[in-house]
């Protein structure tokens, strides 16, 4: 290892747990010093706070990016047809190559933490396709691969004439979550699991960027689908929209 190398927070988790030895296989100084211990034969423990530490930064830089990339005040007209004075534009935020990748990662640790295995992520196009992708390259690389899938807005007008885009590499009649970058009403995510379940899928997580508290996850929620949000409006915005 060169003198100096600064070791970025992933490799360290790396080195930490995949250690074997009782000595530290790299010198742990200054505020690192104290996320680390020893435990016998059994090798270096990571803490958990550490761990935390890890998302929780994630989670507060993605927030930046959100209200930084994405976030507008003005009079807007959403998809659901309703008037806001506000608007979280998240394609701005998904499409940019961190914003992707914090948003990828947040919501695979949103699908890994599912009781239940979840073998396909996808969405409806255009919003989620930047998502469900992230996603799916994320969950690679934690050797935990989730193949993602995208739902047309209306069925494919030649070849196979399918709803839905990446269904082959399916496990059939198997588990899957659905994704978007912003919920309002719930009515794009209603469509999707319409169309996912007419496909033989089951739907076993729901899960957003941004949850606007308008009745979105409420009508999910009594459809028999609760919504995960990484934030919710109060959450995102609610700082922002005092200053």
């Amino acid at each position: 290892m060169q003198a100096g190398r600064t070791l970025q927070p992933r490799f360290l988790l790396h080195l930490a747990i995949t250690s074997k030895t009782t000595k530290n296989p790299f010198p742990v100084s200054g505020p690192l010093k104290n996320r680390f211990a020893k435990t016998g034969k059994e090798g270096i423990l990571f803490k958990t706070i550490y761990l935390k530490d890890m998302r929780m930064n994630e989670r507060q830089r993605l927030k930046e990016l959100l209200l930084k990339k994405s976030y507008r005040e003005g009079t807007f007209t959403l998809t659901s047809g309703k008037t806001s004075d506000f608007y979280v534009d998240g394609k701005q935020t998904t499409l940019d190559a961190e914003g992707g990748y914090l948003c990828g990662r947040l919501l695979f640790e949103l699908i890994r933490q599912h009781s239940e295995p979840i073998v396909g992520v996808g969405g409806m196009t255009l919003g989620a396709d930047p998502l469900v992708t992230a996603v799916s390259l994320v969950s690679y690389l934690e050797k935990f691969p989730i193949p993602a899938f995208i739902v047309r807005k209306e069925a494919k007008g030649h070849g196979t004439g399918n709803f839905i885009e990446g269904k082959s590499n399916l496990k059939p009649g198997g588990l899957v979550a659905l994704v978007e970058d912003v919920v309002t009403t719930g009515g794009t995510l209603l469509k999707v699991i319409e169309r996912v379940e007419n496909e033989g899928f089951k739907v076993g997580l729901v899960a957003t960027i941004v949850d606007r508290q308008e009745g979105g996850a409420e009508i999910l929620a009594a459809k028999g689908y609760p919504l995960k949000a990484v934030f919710t409006r109060e959450q995102l915005i609610g700082e922002a929209r005092q200053t």
